[in-house]
C-alpha cells in the first residue's frame, strides 16, 4: 500500500470516539463497590448499547444440569461437512492455483462478515458503516453461513452478558468440545433460551438490512456460501467440479468455522489474562491469525465497546486494518477505542501483571 495512504489511514484515528478513565474519586469510593460495579460501567461511551456488559450478578441455579438433546440432523451434517473438508485437503495438489487463490479471497470475505461485520458492527455497535459497507458484509456474513446476524448477534451478547455460566451459548467451563463445536449438535440450554429471549434487541430490529437478510437466509446462504464458491472455479477457469466443491466450497467453509469457534474455545481456555484476571476469555495470537483478529480476547471481553478488540489495533489484526481503510474511504465512521488510561486502570486493578506497554 502507497505510504501516502498508510499516513491517510493512521491520521484517521484522530475520529475516534475515545474512552477515557473515570475520574479518579470515583476510584477511590468504597472497596465493595469497586468489587461489584466493573470499570467499564462507569464510562458512557456507548449509552446505547449495554446488553453486551457482563452481568456480575448473575449465576446459575443450584442442581444437576440438564440431560443434553442431540441435535441428530446437525450432528451428521457437520460430520459430513467435515469428511469433505478433508477429502479437499487430499485434493488441494490438483486444483489450479486460482482456485486456491480464490479459496483463500474467499475465506477473507466470510471471516470479515463475521468480525467486521457481525461482530464488531451489529453485535457490539463499535463503529458505525454507511449502506454500502452495510450491504458488503450482509452479503459476506451470508457467505460466512454461522447464522444470520440477528440470530449471531443475540447469541454473543448473551456470551458477553452471561460469559461462563449455563446462559452463556458456548460455556467455556463445559469443556473445549462443547465450547468449540458440541453446542452447535445440542439442544440449547433452557437459561439460554431464557436469558438471550430478554435481551434488547430492538437495535436490530429496527435495521431493516439485518431483517431482509433474516428473512431471506435460506436461499441466501445456499447460493453465497455453496452454489457461488463451487460454479465460480468450475466455469470460469475450467477446475474439476470435484475440487470446486471440495477445495473452494467444503474445505474453505470448514476453515471458516474452525477459526471462527477458536475464538470460543481455545480464547476462551489456553492464554493470558493481562487485562483482568477474573475473566476465562485470554489472548491467544494463532487464534488471532485463524480469525483475522479476534484472538485478543482478554482485552475485549474487559472492553467489548472497542472497535478494535485489541490494544494494539494493526498488531495481528486485518478486521481494524479492514475498518480502518474503510475509514478513510468514508463507509466507516464513529469508532470507539479504549484510552491507554482507562486500559491501565482496568489492568491496575484486575490485571495478572502479564501486560507489555507497546
Amino acid at each position: 500500500m502507497p505510504a501516502h495512504m498508510l499516513q491517510e489511514i493512521s491520521n484517521s484515528y484522530t475520529t475516534t470516539t475515545t474512552i477515557t478513565a473515570p475520574p479518579s474519586g470515583s476510584l477511590q469510593n468504597g472497596r465493595e463497590k469497586q468489587k461489584t460495579v466493573p470499570l467499564y460501567l462507569e464510562e458512557d461511551i456507548r449509552p446505547e448499547m449495554k446488553e453486551d456488559i457482563h452481568d456480575p450478578s448473575y449465576q446459575d441455579e443450584e442442581g444437576p444440569p440438564p440431560k443434553l438433546e442431540y441435535v441428530w440432523r446437525n450432528i451428521i451434517l457437520m460430520a459430513l461437512l467435515h469428511l469433505g473438508a478433508l477429502y479437499g485437503v487430499i485434493l488441494v495438489p490438483s486444483c489450479k492455483i486460482y482456485t486456491c487463490l480464490f479459496g483463500v479471497l474467499y475465506y477473507v470475505i466470510s471471516a470479515l462478515g463475521i468480525t467486521a461485520g457481525a461482530h464488531r458492527l451489529w453485535s457490539h455497535r463499535t463503529y458505525k458503516a454507511r449502506l454500502p459497507l452495510r450491504l458488503f458484509l450482509i452479503l459476506a456474513n451470508t457467505m460466512a453461513f454461522q447464522n444470520d446476524v440477528y440470530e449471531w448477534a443475540r447469541d454473543h451478547r448473551a456470551h458477553h452478558k452471561f460469559s461462563e455460566t449455563h446462559a452463556d451459548p458456548h460455556n467455556s467451563r463445559r469443556g473445549f468440545f462443547f465450547s468449540h463445536v458440541g453446542w452447535l449438535l445440542v439442544r440449547k440450554h433452557p437459561a439460554v433460551k431464557e436469558k438471550g429471549g430478554k435481551l434488547d434487541m430492538s437495535d436490530l430490529k429496527a435495521e431493516k438490512l439485518v431483517m431482509f437478510q433474516r428473512r431471506y437466509y435460506k436461499p441466501g446462504l445456499l447460493l453465497m456460501c455453496f452454489i457461488l464458491p463451487t460454479l465460480v472455479p468450475w466455469y470460469y477457469w475450467g477446475e474439476t467440479f470435484l475440487n470446486s466443491l471440495f477445495v473452494s466450497t467444503f474445505l474453505r467453509y470448514t476453515l471458516v468455522l474452525n477459526a471462527t469457534w477458536l475464538v470460543n474455545s481455545a480464547a476462551h481456555l489456553y492464554g493470558y489474562r493481562p487485562y483482568d484476571k477474573n475473566i476465562e476469555s485470554r489472548e491467544n495470537i494463532l487464534v488471532s491469525l485463524g480469525a483475522v483478529g479476534e484472538g485478543f480476547h482478554n482485552y475485549h471481553h474487559a472492553f467489548p465497546y472497542d472497535y478494535s478488540a485489541s490494544e494494539y489495533r494493526w498488531h495481528i489484526n486485518f478486521t481494524t486494518f479492514f475498518i480502518d481503510c474503510m475509514a478513510v474511504l468514508g463507509l466507516a465512521y464513529d469508532r470507539k477505542k479504549v484510552s491507554k488510561a482507562a486500559v491501565m486502570a482496568r489492568i491496575k486493578r484486575t490485571g495478572d501483571g502479564s501486560h507489555k506497554s507497546s
